[in-house]
């Protein structure tokens, strides 16, 4: 096993990162450790080369809580340029087809985004980094190999069409965990009867973040540069921002102390099952708790300070 580096430093906390259009969100997460010399870190949610913005990237202690930033919703602005069909679904990729683009009404236009909206079912693109045996899709993609996916329901939020030209539509998008934006672009380019593919794509929103600034890798960069690596320190946001995502619950301190010795216990809240944020009514964030069928409450995990 190798040695942790004994220079490296244990910071906790999330940054969001503006990433860049041209690096893997792999090239951005290993350029950001190396700026703030952290010894643990992950993203939450990759975006591909061609893809741009919010990039949340967890420190240490916040990696335990990842889960609930890469289950939570997101929100993308989107380019689809019509008549266009490539093979993996953006215009990174090779072009397969190119057709023309009839007359298509704003109504009709209407009618197909319409389709698109609430919960629908997604087949996932070869293009991707679901797993087949072991081996992520896009390494067997490139090999020219297809093999079938089953497809999944996904839930689309909201869908709206912020401007359009005879060839291209720009689509304000918020969508569910495991959404592919480029399979929902190439759906309704099939649904037009004219093929479409992605030309841009910009992630605006993860989970709760939306009030919150990005940082880009030039901006980064020149703080560290400027100031010195712990200066950026400061662009971090605690630990507890990773869980906002979820339906809070204020707990009083002896429902806190059931939840802290393994105890559950019902809430006059009510609350779909599922996992909820457990907090006090000062704000403080305890940590994460998951309801029952039953409606019935109990620590998963837990911040070790109080």
């Amino acid at each position: 096993m190798a040695k942790a580096n004994k220079l490296s430093l244990p910071i906790n906390g999330v940054l969001l990162v503006d990433k860049p259009t041209g690096k893997t969100s792999n090239q951005v997460l290993q350029h950001v450790k190396r700026l703030y010399n952290a010894r643990k870190a992950g993203h939450t949610g990759a975006l591909d080369p061609l893809a741009s913005g919010m990039l949340p990237i967890c420190f240490g202690k916040a990696t335990k809580f990842a889960q609930y930033l890469l289950d939570s919703d997101k929100h993308y602005i989107a380019e689809a340029s019509l008549g266009l069909i490539t093979d993996t679904g953006d215009t990174d990729g090779q072009i397969i087809q190119q057709r023309t683009v009839g007359k298509i009404t704003d109504s009709a236009l209407a009618m197909v985004l319409d389709k698109f909206k609430g919960e629908i079912e997604q087949v996932p693109p070869m293009h991707s980094a679901l797993k087949h045996k072991g081996q992520p899709l896009y390494k067997l993609a490139r090999k020219g190999i297809e093999v079938e996916r089953k497809s999944r329901n996904v839930t689309i939020h909201q869908l709206t069409l912020l401007e359009r030209t005879e060839t291209t539509l720009l689509l304000d998008v918020i969508c569910s965990k495991g959404t592919y934006i480029r399979t929902l672009v190439e759906d309704i380019g099939k649904t037009l009867l004219c093929g479409a593919t992605i030309s841009m794509l910009r992630r605006v929103n993860v989970a709760s973040f939306d009030k919150q600034p990005m940082y880009p890798l030039t901006q980064l960069q020149q703080i560290a540069d400027e100031e010195g690596p712990s200066s950026l320190e400061k662009l971090m946001l605690p630990v507890s921002h990773a869980i906002t995502c979820l339906p809070k619950l204020e707990v009083t301190g002896t429902e806190w102390l059931y939840l802290a010795n393994g105890r559950t216990f019902k809430p006059m809240e009510a609350f779909e099952p599922g996992f909820i944020q457990l907090g006090l009514d000062t704000g403080k964030s305890l940590g994460v708790g998951q309801v029952d069928a039953a409606g019935k409450v109990s620590a998963v995990q837990l911040f070790k300070t109080f």
